[in-house]
């Protein structure tokens, strides 16, 4: 005689099925869901985009360039640039009686188109030095990408772990550090840019890329407070909440409370503090070569391709010498914004899209 047995009905629906719902649905990480949320949005799309062409266009464009071995100089049409610049021939001459051998020396000087028309050549023209305005353009870039990232890089971390011990532990050490914060927000940065550009002029770092380094860690040494005012306010509403409760009960060190617990919370906030600070950091390089106070004027930025905007005649009459560094800035703030506020938006759970 066979055995019955009982089958309920969803051992009966999986085995008409003959899967799980669990092997039927895809299960997103973390990580792969934040990324779903921000493709989701078409601005941030167009700006990361945007960033990326940025990038290809300052870092891997020179070397497509013709005119790069030559620093963006058009010397000549002989690529070979410059090529048997001196010469010398043997001359007879007679003085009375006297006859004298000697060597004509000539110097050929090579042709230097100065502010040149855009041609096939030249897409954007050349400068008053015969540089290429495009190869100048993507070594600028380089420079002020670069400056950007490595400023807003060094101002997080130093506000994440002055912000990060303030909230945390309170009283005395939230006082001493948030009166430093006090201080230094106090300290205007132009000004401080203006009597810095001379102090380093006059000791002789003029003249050197070296002096917009000194000056962008002095920036990094006053530029930190906002992140650390935000880290603070932060930190100070979730070390009380349930899940650091149980965090103290489990009996972990305080670096992990801090850096393990509370700060991945901070993260959405801090993704649109750096995405800002990078326009930011972007915009006082360009008003520093705007003023002649950022790096030599002979050292490609954006700052001081624009800074020629400075000379009326340049400004109206050669104005393919300054609109694309200005192009390029207005886009590598605008992109970087996009891409913050998307990263913003896909990180906070509470963002329905």
């Amino acid at each position: 005689m066979e055995e019955k047995k009982d089958v309920t009905l969803e051992e009966t629906k999986d085995d008409l099925h003959g899967e799980n719902l669990t092997d039927r649905a895809k299960v997103l990480s973390p990580w792969m869901t934040v990324l779903k949320r921000f493709f989701r949005s078409k601005l941030s799309v167009i700006g990361l985009v945007t960033i990326v062409v940025l990038f290809l266009f300052a870092f891997l464009g020179p070397l497509c360039s013709p005119w790069a071995a030559a620093g963006g100089t058009k010397l000549d049409s002989n690529p070979e640039l410059i090529k048997e610049i001196l010469s010398a021939t043997p001359v007879t001459y007679s003085v009375g009686d006297m006859e004298y051998e000697a060597l004509a020396v000539s110097v050929r000087i090579p042709q230097v188109v100065k502010l040149g028309d855009i041609s096939w050549s030249h897409w954007m023209g050349t400068d008053d030095m015969g540089y290429d305005v495009l190869t100048r353009l993507m070594y600028g870039g380089r420079v002020s990408l670069t400056i950007g990232f490595v400023v807003v890089i060094i101002e997080t971390v130093i506000g994440v772990i002055m912000g990060g011990l303030a909230g945390y532990f309170g009283k005395w050490v939230d006082n001493v550090i948030m009166r430093i914060v006090d201080i230094l927000s106090c300290i205007p940065s132009l000004p401080i840019m203006l009597i810095l550009s001379v102090v380093f002029t006059q000791s002789g770092l003029g003249s050197s890329i070296s002096k917009l380094y000194y000056m962008m860690i002095v920036l990094c040494l006053i530029g930190w407070t906002g992140t650390a005012r935000l880290v603070r306010g932060q930190i100070l509403s979730l070390r009380e909440q349930e899940f650091m409760l149980a965090a103290k009960a489990s009996g972990l060190s305080t670096f992990s409370k801090i850096f393990k617990h509370l700060m991945p919370n901070v993260i959405p906030q801090l993704i649109v503090s750096m995405t800002l600070g990078l326009g930011s950091i972007i915009l006082m390089e360009a008003t520093l070569g705007f003023l002649g106070i950022g790096a030599p004027l002979n050292t490609a930025t954006w700052g001081n391709l624009i800074n020629v905007a400075n000379i009326s005649t340049y400004r109206q009459y050669y104005p393919n010498l300054w609109v694309g560094a200005g192009v390029c800035i207005t886009l590598a703030i605008l992109a970087f914004n996009f891409v913050g506020d998307g990263l913003r938006d896909a990180f906070d759970p509470k963002m329905k899209r």
